[in-house]
């Protein structure tokens, strides 16, 4: 049986998913959710997942929400190395992960809402909201930036979801104006995995399509 993930191509968190998927050569079927049109909180939906967000997956009867917990249950599955090669190192993965989820990923979300808040809706971005998310997001990325000035990868010397979790803010960087290339290893780091992991780049051009598509349609 086919495993379905649910989501929007324009989504970061969908993103983590996808190229974790081709990374591991996890076949996928794409149901496309339109969430700029509502249809994550559509009864139907709402079934898969209370909360109306997205990805959700289901192979079979397991269903399973978000990004994090899909790509541990699909790297599982597969025996993956992305989990980590070592007892220590799949520990490793898991603090980066949780780490990622709390300190990292949650003010770019922040940042990210306020931009579409405001592009989308005309909202006037909350100055404080703004405010927090950065000084937070600087915080974070110091550490960030120092644990990777003497190493290419977040936990030991290959890819992780680690590095995926905590690459998924670079998704919008743009255009929230989180201060990423402020941090010269934090930074490299990106490029690095943008040259050399080919999922993490085709992902990418996804988003960029996706958010262009639905620029041109509301300007």
């Amino acid at each position: 049986m086919t495993i379905k993930i649910y989501g929007d191509p324009g989504s970061g968190s969908l993103r983590r998913v996808t190229t974790a998927a081709a990374i591991m050569g996890v076949t996928i079927e794409r149901i496309n959710i339109d969430l700029f049109k509502g249809e994550s909180h559509t009864p139907d939906f709402l079934k898969l997942n209370p909360h109306g967000l997205t990805p959700v997956l289901q192979d079979g009867d397991t269903l399973i929400w978000e990004a994090s917990a899909i790509n541990l249950y699909l790297a599982g599955k597969m025996h993956s190395s992305l989990l980590g090669r070592t007892a220590s190192e799949k520990l490793e993965v898991l603090q980066w992960m949780f780490w990622a989820g709390e300190q990292w990923r949650i003010f770019s979300t922040l940042l990210f809402n306020e931009w579409a808040d405001a592009t989308f809706m005309g909202k006037p971005k909350t100055d404080d909201i703004v405010q927090l998310a950065m000084a937070n997001i600087s915080n974070a990325a110091k550490v960030l930036d120092y644990h990777l000035s003497t190493r290419k990868f977040i936990v030991g010397d290959a890819l992780t979801l680690a590095d995926i979790d905590i690459a998924a803010p670079f998704s919008q960087y743009k255009r929230t104006g989180a201060p990423f290339e402020e941090f010269p290893n934090l930074f490299a780091w990106h490029q690095r995995l943008l040259e050399t992991v080919p999922a993490w780049a085709a992902t990418r051009d996804e988003v960029e399509n996706r958010i262009a598509g639905v620029l041109n349609t509301t300007s």
